[in-house]
């Protein structure tokens, strides 16, 4: 997941950094830092990932996400 993913998921789940962070339980400085590009240990992005995949989001090749259909 990149942090471009990161961002588009949230925008399609009108999810701020802080609520992210909460359920992915890192800080909101985690969050931000992926964002912007920082590398961040893989477990700390599977965390992240795996948050937004429980919201409903599905991850697009290396660059989209999309609400998964209900």
């Amino acid at each position: 997941m990149t942090g471009q993913q990161c961002r588009m998921a949230r925008a399609a789940l009108n999810m701020g950094v802080r609520d992210l962070a909460k359920l992915a339980k890192v800080a909101t400085g985690t969050i931000t830092r992926l964002e912007a590009g920082e590398e961040l240990k893989p477990r700390t992005v599977e965390a992240i990932r795996a948050a937004l995949e429980k919201k409903g989001i599905e991850f697009i090749n290396e660059e989209g996400v999309r609400v998964r259909k209900k």
